[in-house]
C-alpha cells in the first residue's frame, strides 16, 4: 500500500513572504508526502528578500521560490489541491479563496505580514523570524495529524484549531 502524496496550497494577497515561507517549510518537512505550492490574489511579482534570507538562515532551499498568481492553480490541468490554507485575512475574505477544484479541505491560518513592518532592519528581520516560527509550528502540527484515518469534518476542525492556536 503506497502512501498518498497530498497537494497543499498556501494563499496570501502578495505571495511575497508568508505563503512563500510556508511552501518552502512544508516541501522540506513534508519529505515527499506533501507537495506545497503558494500563490497570491494580487502577487507582487517578486519574493521579499528577507523571506529568502529567513529561509536560508533556517537551512531551507530557496531555489524555486517565486511570486505567482493563484490563477495558475485554478486552471484545468493544474494540481488538484487536497488542502488550501489562507495566511492573511484579506485573502481569506476574497470570493475565490476557498473554492478550488478537487474540493480541498480548507482553513485560515492568519499570520501577521512581516513585509508590512516598517522600522529598522532588525525589527523587520524579527518580524520575518516570528512569522517563520509561527508557520513552522503550524506546519509541524499539521504533519502530525493522522490524515489518512480522520474524517473530513474532524480534519477541518483540527486544521482550524491549529490556525487559532499558533
Amino acid at each position: 500500500m503506497t502512501t498518498p502524496t497530498y497537494d497543499v496550497l498556501f494563499l496570501c494577497t502578495g505571495n511575497s513572504a508568508r505563503s512563500i515561507m510556508a511552501e518552502a517549510i512544508l516541501n522540506q518537512l513534508g519529505r515527499g508526502r506533501f507537495r506545497a505550492f503558494s500563490a497570491g490574489s494580487h502577487p507582487r511579482g517578486e519574493v521579499h528578500p528577507l523571506a529568502l534570507a529567513q529561509l536560508r538562515k533556517a537551512g531551507f532551499p530557496t531555489g524555486g521560490c517565486r511570486s505567482k498568481s493563484w490563477n495558475e492553480f485554478g486552471q484545468p490541468g493544474g494540481p488538484s489541491m487536497d488542502f488550501v490554507f489562507t495566511l492573511c485575512d484579506k485573502a481569506a475574505k476574497e470570493a475565490c479563496a476557498m473554492i478550488w477544484p478537487g474540493d480541498p479541505v480548507t482553513a485560515h491560518w492568519g499570520v501577521a505580514d512581516p513585509a508590512a513592518i516598517e522600522g529598522s532592519e532588525a525589527q523587520q528581520r524579527q518580524a520575518f523570524n516570528v512569522a517563520f516560527l509561527q508557520l513552522q509550528t503550524r506546519i509541524a502540527l499539521f504533519l502530525a495529524l493522522p490524515i489518512e484515518s480522520i474524517d473530513r469534518m474532524s480534519l477541518h476542525q483540527k486544521l482550524t484549531e491549529i490556525g487559532e492556536g499558533g
